[in-house]
């Protein structure tokens, strides 16, 4: 313990594995170590594809590549405590590591959640405007929509370490899962935290809010034309391209969301609900998305049984 009058803050925190089956962590390591190999090397593949598939060069699948970079930021930020602590029982992280791996996760979390209303206003205006789609968004105009994105991300979340380290901390070192995240080390302080809760509810709701409640005016514009389209063949066919991205939304909000509740105003839920939500928020995501694409893009399916078959040969 780092000793200043009465600021006291640890060296170190111990996170947790899954509570109550501390014996078993080698064997649902197993099912973990799965769905890692499953997000780096789908989202590899992904990225792979639309860098070597000419046709694939479009704004669809630039957002699709930023989804992919950040799902693959996401996997590789958890993956080495969550397998430390299931393969080498190792719980000690250092303090500013902690808020290092906490800045990185809830930092690729809001840029994946802007990805996806990218994502959503480009269905939006292929759907609506398709013969203007290709000239608003050109590959300059994805280009600056990518770095907001990104700058959005970083800056938003810049003061959160900072007002964790001002904090007075307690005896207290063990924290909920086997990652850093911000209200679990928050909770951990002897301070007053309203500044940290004010400050993180009012970005999370600037931000993820806000995304997701664009997204959402975004299907209901895009519904609103698909009805006024001529015939039921047209309405499948718009829909069709979008089922891919709502999956997407759906894997990535609502876990967030439950999350975000539990760690809010969830207080008597069992440790092990939390513990389960927090890695379907953090580790479901990154291994589905390629799948979703995989299975519902023709063009990516197409784009990688083509790679297949040039390697076979």
């Amino acid at each position: 313990w780092e000793f200043n009058g009465s600021f006291y803050q640890p060296s170190a925190f111990l996170m947790m594995g899954i509570p109550g089956m501390e014996a078993l962590h080698h064997w649902i390591s197993i099912p973990f170590c799965a769905l890692y190999l499953v997000a780096l090397l789908g989202n590899c593949m992904i990225l792979f594809i639309i860098k070597k598939t000419q046709s694939l060069h479009e704004p669809m699948y630039y957002f699709l590549s930023m989804l992919a970079v950040t799902d693959l930021g996401l996997v590789l930020c958890t993956l080495p405590t969550t397998l430390g602590i299931f393969w080498f029982n190792v719980q000690r992280i250092g303090f500013d590591a902690c808020l290092t791996q906490m800045y990185f996760i809830h930092t690729l979390s809001f840029i994946e959640s802007s990805v996806l209303l990218a994502m959503a206003f480009d269905r939006f205006v292929a759907i609506s405007h398709p013969l203007r789609h290709s000239s608003i968004l050109t590959k300059t105009t994805v280009i600056k929509i990518g770095l907001a994105i990104v700058l959005r991300g970083v800056v938003s979340l810049l003061p959160i370490p900072f007002l964790l380290k001002r904090l007075t901390y307690c005896r207290k070192t063990e924290l909920s899962h086997s990652f850093c995240f911000h209200p679990d080390i928050m909770n951990l302080a002897c301070a007053d935290i309203k500044v940290n809760v004010l400050y993180g509810m009012v970005i999370l709701l600037s931000t993820v809010g806000m995304d997701f409640i664009f997204i959402v005016l975004s299907y209901i514009l895009i519904i609103k034309t698909v009805i006024g389209l001529a015939t039921k063949e047209e309405c499948l066919k718009a829909l069709n391209t979008c089922v891919s991205h709502i999956c997407a939304v759906l894997v990535f909000f609502i876990p967030m969301i439950g999350l975000s509740m539990i760690h809010r105003f969830g207080k008597n839920v069992p440790p092990l609900v939390n513990t389960l939500v927090a890695y379907t928020y953090l580790i479901i995501p990154p291994a589905l998305n390629p799948i979703i694409y995989s299975i519902k893009s023709s063009h990516i399916r197409e784009a990688l049984l083509r790679a297949l078959w040039r390697k076979s040969d």
